[in-house]
């Protein structure tokens, strides 16, 4: 009996020694990354009533939950999902806060995937969640941080693919049929099974312009010249906006400088209901799925009782420092402080640019692109309150820096400004 209990669960396992080291070191490095952005951290419970992430949520299935009862006979679960807990906690919380929110968190999630073979069924999680912003810069900085964790790790021979549920959505809505046959339509585009699907299509009536683009999916894979493809398959104003802003989503990219490390997916279908519109996954050799999955999904929130948009994403922690060790890649930590730069969508290059310097020499920095009616003030308080020691702020060539810690203002110009840094 003794001897028995020395043993873990099937699904979970002890992390010790050495390993753990380097576990606790990646953590530490990837959580840097979040807060040079300006990220901040939020703690969930690790279980939670059912309805968190029941069906309507769009999280996983009830099956794959690990239940139990409390005294008073509430259904309540581990946690299988951080997102759905960061929703709940951001519409109690930040309810009537309408100004773009940064948080990031690290956890563990549990899942009963008992089907899947070698699958741990416990796994720790670490990612952000970009709040009240629906632009194609957010969804940019959420593919750009995954990028930045991946360089941080050590790692260089990765890829980002990146989706859009919106343009599969639009397929599906326009198509008359069965919800059977969708549901088999998706099994094919998920699975990448071409013959499948070809004969799937043989046997029911479908308008051709759906037809072609559905025999072509899996081949709706490549670099941005394959969006341009894409757009000439359909008609559908859905689809066709759905692949225009990933041209928008990737002109920001290029701006950061990260776009040798994109591919586009039209074909990822991606296992939660609740994204709604890009989507993507970082892959790197010595591990067989993503390390990294995240997307937008602005209708989560509302479940919750607060209408806002929002894309986040995480990283699976345990299968990068898997991923690290087979491909022989040390994990190293460094120190770093927070600040803010506020830009006007025309100075975007500008802001991009100086922000990265401002992080590679160390500085935290939440980039915030202001909205034309709202006033700086305003983003000047708020940064305030969220506890930025230092604003800069860029209109054009000129630089006003609000030094909090000292209790100063200073204005100078863009140029003067970096030749001293």
């Amino acid at each position: 009996m003794k001897e028995k209990l020395l043993h873990t669960p099937e699904g979970v396992r002890d992390i010790y020694n050495s390993e753990c080291k380097k576990k606790t070191a990646l953590e530490q490095k990837l959580h840097q990354v979040l807060a040079l952005y300006g990220y901040q951290d939020i703690e969930t419970p690790t279980f939670e009533f059912f309805d968190i992430f029941n069906s309507d949520t769009g999280t996983v299935s009830s099956r794959e939950m690990f239940k139990f009862f409390d005294r008073d006979n509430n259904t309540l679960v581990l946690r299988p999902d951080m997102t759905p807990s960061i929703a709940r906690s951001a519409a109690k919380y930040y309810s009537t806060c309408d100004f773009p929110l940064r948080l990031s968190y690290v956890g563990n999630t549990f899942l009963n995937n008992r089907s899947y073979q070698g699958k741990l069924a416990e796994k720790t999680e670490l990612g952000a969640e970009y709040l009240n912003d629906d632009s194609p810069e957010a969804d940019a900085e959420a593919i750009v941080m995954m990028i930045d964790c991946f360089l941080s790790a050590g790692l260089q021979d990765f890829r980002v693919d990146i989706g859009q549920s919106e343009f599969y959505r639009g397929i599906m809505d326009a198509l008359d049929t069965t919800d059977e046959v969708k549901n088999q339509i998706h099994e094919y585009i998920e699975n990448k099974n071409s013959l499948g699907m070809e004969m799937l299509l043989s046997d029911i009536t479908v308008k051709d312009c759906y037809r072609n683009i559905l025999l072509e999916y899996n081949e709706l894979y490549g670099d941005v010249s394959m969006l341009e493809r894409a757009k000439k398959l359909t008609v559908n104003p859905r689809c066709r906006a759905a692949i225009e802003r990933l041209e928008q989503v990737y002109e920001v990219v290029c701006q950061y400088g990260y776009e040798k490390y994109i591919s586009f997916d039209l074909g990822m279908v991606n296992h939660f209901d609740y994204y709604t519109g890009v989507i993507f996954r970082g892959y790197t050799f010595g591990t067989g799925d993503a390390i990294g999955k995240g997307g937008r999904y602005d209708n989560l929130l509302s479940q919750f009782g607060k209408n806002a948009p929002a894309i986040g994403f995480t990283i699976l922690v345990d299968d990068m420092l898997s991923a690290l060790d087979r491909q022989k890649i040390a994990v190293s930590i460094r120190e770093f402080d927070y600040s803010v730069l506020l830009y006007r969508r025309k100075d975007r290059g500008e802001a991009i640019s100086f922000a990265a310097e401002l992080r590679d020499s160390g500085e935290k920095t939440e980039l915030l692109c202001m909205q034309e009616d709202t006033e700086t003030e305003e983003y000047l308080s708020f940064a305030k309150k969220q506890g930025a020691k230092t604003i800069f702020v860029i209109d054009g060539d000129a630089l006003c820096i609000h030094d909090f810690s000292a209790g100063k203002t200073a204005n100078t110009s863009l140029a003067d400004f970096r030749k001293e840094f």
